[in-house]
């Protein structure tokens, strides 16, 4: 049955993903309605052959609208969100509002699809980092129970936002044309340097984005157990994140295994053979909706410990094509 759908936060990074991957995946819109800050006003962006006008976000904006989905930030969706369920919409969160609220399912279809139907109104996607780390990990802890993560990202300015894209595009330029940079969206210069820094310090030392990677594994895995602790790192990379991650498994897993359980999962592409060099990386994630993995090895420091590299497109799995799934369950 076809919808009435909303995008809120259109004209982003992600929310011009949104579209696209609706499009690409043939949802099935009976209506589209466009919205974002009046800034955006006068705007259109193109779907299915039709422009369509980006009008301003405001408390009247949802009558009728069956789904809608949300890229605007924390603060947009605390504020509109309630008020679109209130209209009769669901909502598709991709902001960090609702995520680990208790009567909130946080999803990504090939884990826990299961908690779609649990929704109040409200259905989160989970961080971007958080969602390239689950989808491949996800089978293995079926398979052998993984009891600790430890993780290393490495992200693309991309997940900042358009901003941060141009940025990178500026500084690099300056810096090799010998100008002086001014940052702006990064405390720091971010061509060529990396910032171990993604949202703010907490008291205990770790950032948001880390602390993320934490709970929301646990919540999405179902399994407060699992030990993990994560270092979020910027890097000058303008689509796609990587991660290193090491893991501690309850059953040992040899790497045929491990490359045979991933071959079999939904939304993973193995990419492992270091005789020729082949190995993820953020300019082949890019564009695509699997998450690869490879540099797959047996942690030789432990028992039970594999280590693995990640890369995967972070506004599409990582936000877009994980909110649109989402959707197609709600079907």
């Amino acid at each position: 049955m076809a919808k009435n759908v909303a995008v809120v936060g259109a004209t982003g990074a992600v929310g011009t993903d949104m579209l696209r991957v609706l499009e690409e995946r043939q949802f099935p819109v009976r209506s589209l309605r466009l919205f974002a800050s009046a800034r955006s006003v006068g705007k259109t962006l193109r779907f299915r052959g039709q422009e369509y006008p980006v009008e301003e976000l405001t408390e009247n904006s949802f009558k009728g609208i069956d789904i809608a989905l949300f890229s605007a930030g924390a603060e947009r969706s605390r504020q509109f969100a309630p008020t679109a369920v209130k209209a009769g919409a669901v909502v598709v969160d991709n902001s960090s509002a609702f995520r680990l609220e208790r009567h909130v399912p946080l999803v990504v279809p090939e884990v826990n699809a299961h908690r779609i139907r649990e929704h109040q109104g409200i259905i989160a996607n989970p961080n971007c980092s958080t969602i390239i780390m689950v989808v491949p990990l996800w089978p293995l802890h079926q398979v052998a129970r993984i009891t600790r993560i430890v993780v290393s990202t490495y992200q693309a300015v991309s997940g900042t936002g358009a901003r941060a894209i141009e940025e990178l595009r500026i500084q690099t330029r300056q810096i090799l044309d010998g100008q002086p940079i001014h940052p702006e969206v990064y405390p720091y210069q971010i061509a060529f340097n990396l910032l171990p820094h993604i949202g703010n310090f907490l008291p205990n030392g770790y950032t948001q984005e880390e602390m993320k990677l934490v709970n929301e594994t646990r919540k999405i895995m179902e399994d407060d157990s699992i030990q993990v602790t994560a270092t979020t790192v910027r890097v000058p990379v303008f689509r796609a994140h990587s991660e290193a991650v090491n893991l501690r498994t309850h059953k040992k897993l040899t790497v045929p295994q491990v490359r045979e359980i991933l071959r079999r999962a939904p939304g993973v592409k193995v990419v492992d053979d270091v005789t020729c060099n082949r190995y993820p990386m953020p300019i082949e994630a890019s564009g695509q909706g699997d998450i690869l993995v490879g540099r797959i090895r047996e942690d030789a420091s432990q028992e039970n410990g594999i280590d693995l590299w990640i890369s995967g497109d972070q506004l599409l799995k990582g936000a877009a094509l994980n909110a649109v799934q989402i959707a197609e369950y709600l079907l």
